[in-house]
């Protein structure tokens, strides 16, 4: 059983709950430790339509208070994350904004392509060709290995969410190729001392797949990569929404445990 949730967000993003009210959904549906990964700030210039980064940025301090009080309160269940967006341009920025706080682990997402947010709405996948979606692909996970070789991240976030509005073409891109960088992209994460997510999250998306696929997760086993669990909630009702599904998807590519990170040092579990 999945005792562990690593990736959740808060109403001081643009998640619908108090830290409190998410640490209490954890204990009731038997959450052993709950890890708490809110978003990062970002800089300007990297815009989604409805945007929530001058809220985010105004209750950082509110989100580290809340969530170190939960920590100290309940000793052993709670580690204080960030959910840090890697952006190419932007080292400095990301280097400042996870040094902030007292950070237990640190998770990395590319949700941005150049300064495009990839995830915000199908339209304008569907306006893309093939080639122009394969080269977004080509793109998307290039970030994603310099994410893993920048040295700053324990655990690399839904690794494939580029997915997220043209799962078919994605598909299609990985048999045709693409996982020669993806490949590339998971010898990073492993040679860089990190865990791959497995994500309910995608399930709940227009997907319908867990974060990351078959092909990807194949190799990852493969490759000897540790791995952490994760909802990505954002209310409530998420929280290890889909866990008994992702147990047997792990277990179907001969994992038994997965780690989590205390101020940066992994720790194993079985499941």
């Amino acid at each position: 059983m999945i005792t562990i949730d690593l990736h959740t967000h808060t109403f001081y993003s643009h998640g619908k709950h108090s830290p409190q009210d998410m640490f209490a959904a954890a204990m009731k549906r038997g959450i052993s430790l709950y890890g708490f990964s809110e978003h990062s700030p970002r800089p300007l210039g990297y815009d989604y339509p409805q945007e929530y980064r001058e809220h985010l940025a105004a209750h950082m301090d509110d989100y580290a208070r809340d969530v170190l009080s939960l920590q100290e309160r309940h000793p052993g269940k709670v580690l204080f994350g960030l959910e840090m967006d890697w952006l190419d341009e932007e080292r400095e920025f990301i280097a400042q904004s996870i040094a902030a706080y007292p950070y237990d682990y640190l998770l990395g997402s590319v949700h941005f392509i150049g300064n495009w947010g990839l995830d915000v709405t199908p339209l304008e996948w569907e306006q893309l060709d093939e080639a122009q979606c394969a080269a977004r692909y080509e793109r998307y996970f290039q970030s994603e290995i310099n994410m893993a070789k920048s040295g700053m991240f324990n655990i690399a976030a839904h690794l494939d969410l580029v997915k997220i509005f043209s799962v078919e073409p994605f598909h299609r891109w990985l048999h045709a190729g693409g996982m020669d960088l993806v490949r590339e992209a998971l010898l990073a994460i492993r040679d860089a001392g990190m865990a791959l997510e497995i994500s309910s999250a995608g399930l709940r998306k227009v997907c319908r797949e867990i974060y990351p696929c078959p092909p990807i997760m194949r190799m990852a086993a493969e490759l000897g990569l540790p791995v952490t669990f994760a909802s990505d909630a954002h209310a409530t009702q998420d929280v290890a929404a889909g866990f008994p599904q992702l147990e047997s998807y792990a277990r179907a590519f001969g994992y038994e445990e997965s780690v989590w990170f205390q101020q940066g040092q992994m720790h194993a579990q079985r499941f």
